[in-house]
């Protein structure tokens, strides 16, 4: 499924498996004075980009690249589970009844992870490293396969955000958990990096961080940052609606890039903590358009675990700008919060 390509645009940039793609225009423009400059690399297994409205004095494209990868260094160093030296995992190395000292950005994302745990009557859980490993996802895990019962119920008595607390400057566990940032620490990274480039005086932008995005201001010529929504299928990319974006983060997770298949059935890496068990529905992606990239990152996570009927009803009681699709018989099946039509309407 090719992405569509909107007359004028140019260019395509998508996520690691989100559904995410943007619409920019890599040309100059004169609408609001400046010109569109590019950087980017890779991070956290995927990529980064950063495209901004240069202009005259300000930051060039060299000093933007420098103060993203220090962004992008230092949250790896700290939450990276895919390295043993990294801070959260020499934490995840401590037994039972241990605490650790961590930096302020690291404890913000606990409090966040334990928020929308409580939410999500624990169905989203920061602890779930353990359970990413014995099904084969996790940076330790050896083989994708279900489980028998005997090591499910052995890895569940290490999961559960309610054995992590927070005394003072330091993260504390009274089980051997082991804590996973992967469904927040892009969001952040993003958020960092957008308030990095607002105090350098760069007001006009688009970030993304494996395939989590925030947008401000306008591109060159006055027209608005785009991001196309697509479906969700591993084979090809069509956008399956278009939104404009200032001043919002956004976040799509799916379950059709990341899962094996076994006796037929699939299991993503998606995990739904109470049970310890991939998620089993017909929700196959979310996406989330929020003022802070790391809750629409947080958001789009837990709305996915939580399936077609109580992520809707969460949406709406919430509040959340979120947009859902569904598998169904025919292909697939849309629906929309009240507050994504309410904003998606407003920015287009």
């Amino acid at each position: 499924m090719a992405a569509v390509v909107l007359p004028g645009d140019e260019e395509l940039l998508t996520g690691r498996w989100l559904g995410l793609v943007v619409l920019a225009m890599a040309v100059v423009g004169c609408g609001n004075g400046g010109s569109l400059e590019q950087v980017g690399g890779a991070t956290m297994g995927s990529t980064w980009s950063v495209k901004y409205v240069r202009h005259a004095g300000f930051a060039d494209p060299a000093q933007v690249r420098g103060e993203v990868e220090r962004i992008l260094g230092e949250v790896d160093q700290q939450m990276s589970t895919y390295r043993s030296d990294s801070v959260i995992e020499r934490f995840n190395a401590l037994p039972a009844d241990s605490c650790q000292s961590m930096a302020p950005a690291v404890l913000e994302l606990v409090r966040v992870g334990e928020q929308l745990s409580k939410q999500s009557e624990g169905s989203y859980d920061l602890t779930i490293e353990p359970l990413m490993n014995l099904w084969g996802f996790g940076p330790q895990g050896r083989e994708e396969k279900v489980p028998d019962t005997a090591a499910l119920a052995e890895v569940m008595q290490r999961v559960g955000y309610q054995h992590l607390r927070i005394d003072g400057n330091r993260l504390c566990k009274d089980a051997a958990v082991e804590v996973d940032f992967n469904s927040i620490a892009a969001g952040y990274a993003v958020d960092t990096i957008a308030a990095r480039l607002q105090s350098m005086g760069i007001d006009n932008y688009l970030v993304e961080v494996t395939g989590e995005l925030k947008a401000k201001g306008k591109k060159p010529d006055g027209s608005a940052w785009r991001i196309a929504l697509e479906e969700p299928r591993d084979d090809q990319q069509v956008a399956e609606r278009i939104i404009a974006v200032d001043g919002y983060g956004v976040s799509t997770s799916g379950d059709y890039r990341n899962y094996f298949l076994q006796d037929g059935r699939r299991y993503s890496h998606t995990f739904d903590a109470r049970s310890g068990r991939p998620v089993l529905h017909d929700l196959a992606s979310v996406t989330v358009i929020h003022p802070s990239a790391l809750m629409a990152d947080g958001l789009s996570t837990l709305l996915l675990i939580l399936g077609p009927q109580r992520s809707q009803a969460y949406a709406q009681k919430h509040d959340i700008a979120a947009f859902f699709v569904m598998r169904a018989d025919t292909g697939f099946v849309t629906r929309c919060s009240q507050a994504f039509e309410r904003l998606a309407g407003a920015e287009n």
